[in-house]
């Protein structure tokens, strides 16, 4: 199942394995308790990370601005907050994404 949490500011925060040099940008699914994210980008440069946030501020509707990496910027298990959604919202999101 899917680890979602709300941190003590009431912000989201999911946990993502990030897959960097994918041929397309996607969310896959989940991955134990991980979303799975391919990227398009290169892990150079802080693109793979650039395009992390805005393929999940497109699918929960939010701007890109609204998420943040907040653990693991250099790795592909990150920790992601997400501003302006609960958790329920997200939750419900991405289990449409998965239909």
């Amino acid at each position: 199942m899917l680890k979602l949490e709300r941190d003590t500011d009431g912000d989201v925060l999911i946990a993502v394995k990030a897959v960097p040099g994918a041929a397309t940008s996607e969310i896959c699914g989940v991955l134990g308790d991980r979303l799975k994210v391919r990227l398009a980008a290169p892990p150079e440069g802080g693109r793979a990370n650039a395009m992390l946030r805005d393929v999940l501020a497109r699918a929960l509707g939010v701007r890109p601005s609204d998420v943040e990496i907040v653990q693991g910027a250099s790795g592909p298990n990150k920790t992601v907050r997400v501003r302006g959604i609960s958790e329920a919202e997200a939750r419900r999101r991405f289990e449409a994404i998965g239909r």
